[in-house]
């Protein structure tokens, strides 16, 4: 008896080390996911300070700048991925981390002058723009495959609703800490200029890499601590490092592919919330981020998106528990979730003043978010031991949805002040000031058009795949 009552003392005290060793995992990768939206959302933030340093003369000039990033992180998302499968998350993380954390410090040096010779300009910024891209490029991935090795499958929709929900948080206060730290309040100074604060966000990726290169380890089953308790490893999965990728079986997967132009169509619509919006307000409600109001509706957005991902991976987990079905109930509440994005962004459109409008895209992006922890765990499902790859493949697609929205709103906005000058008789740089501003918001209202609808043919993928599911069961590219 007394040596059942050890062993059982010894079980419980390892359980409650290798969850606490799982919650520390989860705290690392949850600062990374902040780190990625700081680092994102903070462009495009800055865009009217890029826009006077650079000498720009509308909007629209900076649609290239925008694209950069989505063209580049699609283009490196899936060798990313599978550098992460092939040697391990940590060494893929602190990469890319690295690289991503430099070339956001160089944003800041575009356009600066030193001697009298001005360091690049708008193709400088694209190509920095590109190279910050393809180094963030897998960081999703490689959480994904990170989570993948750490935790047991019944927690797989809440991990990556805590991932979700720490990057878009950030990216909801980053309007506020950037109002705080460049534009100044009326209760505090500005502490930096903008080039500044690019730098400072630079140096605190590269602390991350410090601190996570001595802590984090690929997977707990080499840990002393419970190499001798091998029933708490029973529902971590096995690692293994893949190097051979069995393309033909993930290439033929019939989930993953509508899940995949699903993502695409989810981030078509909400790459507008990092991007154009912080223009959009100035020229729609003459609301920037220097007043306090206006970074709260800039980050509005990512703040209740936030919430939006927390509640979705915990009520995947629960409802799949309840249930019994988890592929089932992450189908749901895919089609549910974009299903109402869509009808919000329809009543952004005529929306009458910036509370109404700022309310309506807000809730988009809770419905949304809604269901990122889903669309993950469902990777997750069908990669197996090529989860980060599988990821990839969604998140490349889906980024090439962030890289379309990036030019197409600029052309949409574009060719309305190319109608206009048109009718006026001028050049586009000749246009009023009123006509500049007129034609620019009906470019933006033809954009929110194509949100909506978007959002539609999302809720509309998520049923596709679904139905595969249904016809054929998940199938595993990983471990057929």
């Amino acid at each position: 008896m007394a040596i059942a009552s050890s062993h059982s003392e010894t079980t419980s005290s390892a359980a409650r080390a290798l969850y606490g060793a799982q919650q520390r995992v989860l705290l690392w990768v949850c600062a990374l996911s902040a780190l990625t939206y700081l680092d994102r959302v903070c462009f495009g933030v800055a865009a009217k300070h890029l826009k006077s340093d650079l000498g720009l003369d509308n909007d629209a000039e900076l649609k290239w700048a925008f694209t950069a990033f989505a063209i580049a992180y699609s283009l490196f998302e899936i060798p990313s991925g599978w550098l992460g499968d092939a040697i391990g998350p940590r060494r893929a993380l602190l990469r890319i981390v690295a690289w991503w954390s430099l070339f956001t410090a160089a944003t800041g040096l575009v356009g600066y002058q030193v001697a009298g010779i001005t360091l690049g300009g708008l193709y400088t910024l694209f190509i920095v723009r590109f190279l910050f891209g393809a180094g963030e490029a897998g960081a999703y991935p490689n959480i994904t495959r990170a989570l993948h090795n750490w935790f047991p499958t019944e927690r797989w929709a809440t991990a990556q609703g805590y991932v979700w929900m720490s990057g878009r948080l950030m990216g909801g206060l980053t309007p506020l800490i950037w109002a705080a730290l460049v534009t100044g309040t009326a209760w505090t100074p500005a502490l930096l200029n903008w080039r500044g604060a690019f730098l400072g966000f630079g140096v605190l990726g590269l602390v991350w890499c410090v601190g996570f290169g001595l802590k984090f380890r690929d997977t707990p089953r080499g840990d002393a601590r419970w190499r001798d308790t091998p029933e708490l490893l029973a529902h971590v999965p096995e690692h293994h490092d893949s190097h051979e990728l069995p393309w033909r079986k993930l290439l033929a997967n019939r989930t993953l592919w509508p899940l995949s132009l699903m993502y695409f169509c989810i981030n078509y619509g909400w790459y507008f919330h990092i991007t154009y919006l912080p223009l959009f307000l100035r020229q729609r409600f003459d609301v920037g981020d220097d007043q306090l109001v206006g970074a709260i509706y800039l980050g509005g957005p990512l703040l209740v998106g936030s919430l939006g991902c927390f509640c979705g991976g915990k009520l995947a987990d629960w409802l799949a528990r309840r249930t019994g079905n988890a592929r089932r109930v992450r189908i749901m509440i895919g089609i549910v979730g974009q299903s109402f994005c869509a009808a919000c962004w329809v009543v952004a459109m005529f929306a009458p003043n910036v509370h109404v409008f700022c309310a309506a895209i807000s809730l988009s992006a809770f419905a949304n978010d809604m269901t990122m922890a889903s669309a993950w765990a469902t990777c997750q499902d069908i990669g197996g031991n090529h989860a980060a790859v599988t990821a990839a493949t969604m998140n490349t697609v889906g980024t090439g949805g962030a890289a379309m929205a990036g030019w197409l709103t600029g052309t949409i906005v574009e060719r309305a002040l190319s109608q206009q000058a048109t009718g006026l008789g001028v050049a586009v740089t000749a246009l009023p000031a009123d006509a500049l501003h007129t034609a620019t918001l009906d470019g933006y209202y033809q954009s929110l058009v194509t949100f909506a609808g978007a959002c539609a043919v999302a809720a509309l993928l998520w049923a596709a795949a679904g139905w595969t599911l249904r016809r054929r069961g998940v199938e595993s590219s990983a471990s057929q």
